[in-house]
């Protein structure tokens, strides 16, 4: 029981990072023209702002935190964004229930979008809907490292081959080996199975062909270094702690029996600028204990690591940020409980 725990923890940690590898793949290639585009008028910002916070991961909301600390977008936006975001717990979703993954992706899209033009209006009088007009000398800079793919790279990169790129090679190969053989994932081809392995294949590509400093900034220092020992550390705590309290503490009937307090506590644990906590509702909803209101509710208040920098910026805009996520994700996550969801 233990040793399948913990292969299943890998699985998600390696599945997670593949599309982590992806997503900031995307990300470089995109900065510039999602920048410029986001200063193209108020619902412009709206929309662009909540779709970055939709895509899994923290990239998206750093890009619109440091758009609104240099001006460059209205607090509104950046509400949006962080009601959309929900962080690594995107990641999980989508390896653990990858269907209400992208359901939940679109709601927190379109609810990213409403909450954007609700916070404008609620923040039109305050003093920080432009956080340049109180804290200029602030800023806050996401280093984005262009790929190269080309021949010339190619040989540069298994010319001078550098440790890291080989450790990400054997561990890519050796997935996609496991994988292929039915040892991880799932035993029989479906959609879910075909959909890892063309992202498997890409991650490849991207590993073989990327340059040494896009490979040492954004794979070993940011996913590597950053994120995946972590997303590892609280999936396998998570998933130990979830199986001894169905065995020993019976939480399964505790859960269902209390099901407004763990809607309000799943917004509270989502105050918590970090996304292992939440990770806990993500394998909850998983095997059916809680409904998807609470699900939901934790998406919308959480928003991963997304609001460190804002946070060393400015704790007043950081705390009014937190409490608007905080009180929309109550009010929509009793709404969908209301009905039944």
């Amino acid at each position: 029981m233990w040793l399948g725990i913990l292969k299943e923890a890998l699985t998600i940690t390696i599945f997670v990072f593949i599309i982590m590898t992806l997503m900031d793949f995307i990300d470089a290639f995109s900065e510039q023209k999602l920048t410029s585009f986001l200063k193209g008028g108020r619902w412009r910002q709206y929309i662009l702002a909540a779709f970055l916070g939709a895509t899994p991961g923290c990239l998206g909301a750093f890009m619109v935190v440091s758009l609104y600390i240099h001006g460059q977008i209205n607090l509104g936006a950046l509400i949006g964004c962080m009601v959309a975001t929900c962080g690594d717990e995107a990641f999980i979703m989508l390896a653990k229930i990858p269907e209400k993954a992208f359901l939940v992706m679109f709601l927190l899209f379109f609810l990213g979008i409403i909450s954007a033009w609700i916070a404008d209006k609620f923040f039109t009088f305050s003093s920080f809907a432009s956080f340049a007009q109180c804290c200029p000398e602030k800023s806050f800079h996401v280093e984005f490292a262009e790929p190269v793919f080309n021949f010339n790279q190619l040989k540069k990169n298994f010319k001078q081959l550098s440790f890291h790129r080989f450790l990400l090679l054997i561990l890519l190969c050796f997935t996609f080996f496991l994988f292929s053989a039915g040892r991880i994932g799932p035993k029989e081809w479906n959609w879910i199975r075909t959909t890892f392995i063309f992202l498997l294949l890409t991650s490849l590509f991207i590993a073989i062909f990327a340059s040494e400093h896009y490979l040492e900034i954004h794979i070993w220092q940011h996913l590597i270094k950053g994120h995946l020992w972590r997303v590892f550390i609280w999936t396998l705590s998570i998933m130990v702690f979830i199986k001894i309290g169905l065995l020993y503490f019976n939480i399964d009937a505790f859960i269902r029996g209390h099901l407004t307090w763990v809607l309000l506590l799943s917004a509270l644990v989502g105050l918590i600028p970090e996304s292992g906590p939440h990770l806990v509702f993500v394998f909850l909803y998983a095997q059916n204990i809680i409904p998807f209101s609470v699900l939901l509710t934790s998406s919308i208040v959480q928003d991963g690591h997304g609001m460190l920098p804002l946070f060393s910026a400015s704790i007043k805009i950081s705390f009014w940020v937190k409490i608007f996520n905080f009180c929309f994700g109550i009010l929509v996550g009793s709404i969908f409980y209301l009905f039944g969801y």
